[in-house]
């Protein structure tokens, strides 16, 4: 009776504790399993390959011992000869393993004390990998759990079966927990490492807001209205870009909800933070300027290969359009993902007056014409002495003033001076040394030559090594702020596909690769 007694209590230890760690029974009996061995091992000699097995019904230990088939033995203790073998198995051949079985024996208490240490690692392990796996697809949503303690400002939430921990920084500001308080964060990180699985818990995540939003308007829940975007200030004030895929529903009245009921249940949950709902619109202008409520916006001129945006406000708008300490114009950039640059009217008239002179002054010195016929090409639209030069002589002799006579005498001073400026580039870029070759590129134009010597990129080869950032540069957010780093081909006219056809181009002049070969046309019938 003794010994079924001890063995009915082996099962009910492995039982409360896989229950008690929530990890399966089986994996609580293997690590008793390799407790067991380890301990026969100190009794039979370390190099002796035991096995113990315990009977998941019964409860009952077995012991055995594994020696390899070999045809001379050099040890007793791992192996057996061939004729021995056959003894207890007529089918065993050279390098298989016979098991022997062991007679039970006592534990002394070192043996007893290292099976317990093996065990513990052990059911560490197993609620380690059970915690990890279990969290990890859990990445992007909301959790609630208790407030354990509060180290150093960082916040330990218990989750049940797992701890959690929020940062210092991913807590709103001035936002204060006290052990037992409940908590909702957003899980965006967890990572298994070497103390265990530690995940990682956000309040200040632009995801967050979203999943607030999907818990209490339930048309975001069912899919019938998407948050494209959010850009947040925690703690402050946020934006968030929401569009509806059912043209009967109004995204931001359903986000707002009957007086307001939806949105204050997300801003009493933020601390708060005030919230701008936005409508998002396939419009990159619609959207900016909604992103920039409550401004007005007169006017906006969008540049698409620098992603940004010039917008005209009222002058008594201006405070409002850029908000406290630029948070307004901040918040949009970041809803929208363009750069947004504020002009107020009195500015952007003043600019555009600029522009004006700029232009007649340079047709004034281009075509040696007097400051009024300037004015009346720069306020026809021309921007450059290109345009003049090979445009329609009709266009510019329907000018009021002009005739025919006086159009053919504009474009062929125009004419001239591209000439003129045409061979001091040429001049320039023999003097640079760049070679004549560089000409046989698709889109290669002296201008470009000019600036690519001057940056010591001198034939196809140097061409061919050159990325697309080297020439067009490129652009980074340092601490919210965007940088621009200047490329070789910085005051030319040419966007970022041109210039990588430029390099493609010269990369298949100098061999490097294959030209790509153009899809055959299907024959006509």
């Amino acid at each position: 009776m003794a010994v079924s007694a001890n063995r009915l209590e082996l099962l009910q230890i492995a039982d409360a504790v896989a229950r008690e760690k929530s990890i399966p029974r089986e994996v609580v009996l293997e690590s008793m399993e390799d407790a067991l061995q380890r301990a026969a091992r100190s009794r039979y000699g370390q190099e002796t390959e035991v096995r113990a097995e315990i009977n998941p019904k019964t409860g009952e230990i077995r012991f055995s011992r594994l020696l390899l088939v070999v045809d001379q033995v050099e040890n007793n203790a791992t192996q057996i000869a061939m004729e021995d073998a056959r003894k207890k198995n007529p089918a065993a051949q050279v390098g298989d393993w016979i098991a022997e079985t062991l007679p039970p024996f006592e534990y002394g208490r070192i043996p007893a004390q290292a099976a317990k240490q093996v065990i513990v690692q052990k059911v560490r392990e197993a609620e380690r990998d059970r915690q990890y796996e279990e969290y990890k697809d859990r990445i992007g949503e909301v959790i609630n759990g208790l407030v354990k303690r509060v180290e150093y400002g960082n916040v330990i939430v218990d989750l049940g079966r797992s701890e959690a921990i929020i940062r210092r920084d991913e807590l709103i500001p001035r936002e204060m927990f006290r052990p037992g308080d409940r908590v909702r964060a957003y899980v965006y990180d967890v990572r298994r490492e070497q103390r265990g699985p530690q995940i990682f818990l956000s309040r200040t995540h632009p995801q967050f807001m979203a999943k607030l939003f999907a818990q209490e308007v339930p048309e975001i829940y069912d899919g019938i209205i998407e948050v494209k975007s959010v850009a947040r200030d925690p703690g402050s004030r946020a934006k968030i870009a929401v569009v509806s895929r059912d043209s009967s529903i109004d995204p931001v009245g359903a986000c707002v909800g009957m007086r307001g009921s939806r949105v204050q249940a997300v801003v009493n949950e933020l601390q708060g933070e005030k919230i701008d709902i936005i409508p998002w619109s396939v419009d990159a202008a619609t959207f900016i300027v909604n992103a920039l409520q409550p401004a007005e916006v007169v006017k906006v001129v969008l540049d698409e290969d620098s992603a940004r945006i010039e917008v005209v406000v009222p002058d008594d708008q201006l405070s409002l359009a850029i908000g406290r300490r630029g948070q307004n114009v901040r918040l949009a950039s970041q809803l929208t993902g363009w750069d947004i640059d504020i002009l107020t009217e009195a500015e952007e008239s003043e600019r555009r007056q600029k522009e004006f002179q700029e232009r007649t002054t340079a047709f004034m010195q281009a075509l040696d014409v007097d400051e009024v016929v300037g004015q009346l090409l720069a306020s026809e639209g021309f921007r450059s002495v290109e345009e003049l030069a090979y445009v329609e002589t009709a266009e510019l002799a329907n000018i009021e003033g002009f005739d025919e006579e006086t159009a053919e005498e504009i474009q062929n001073r125009a004419r001239d001076h591209l000439a003129r400026i045409e061979g001091e580039l040429d001049a320039r870029r023999l003097e640079l040394g760049v070679a004549d070759e560089l000409k046989e590129i698709p889109g290669m134009t002296l201008p470009i030559m000019v600036k690519l010597g001057e940056n010591d990129v001198k034939n196809i080869e140097d061409l061919a090594g050159c990325a697309t950032d080297d020439l067009s540069g490129w652009t980074e957010r340092k601490d919210g702020d965007t940088v621009k780093h200047s490329g070789f081909l910085d005051g030319i006219e040419i966007s970022r596909d041109e210039a990588e056809a430029l390099i493609m181009a010269s990369r298949v002049k100098a061999g490097w690769i294959e030209a790509p070969v153009e899809p055959e046309q299907a024959p006509e019938a």
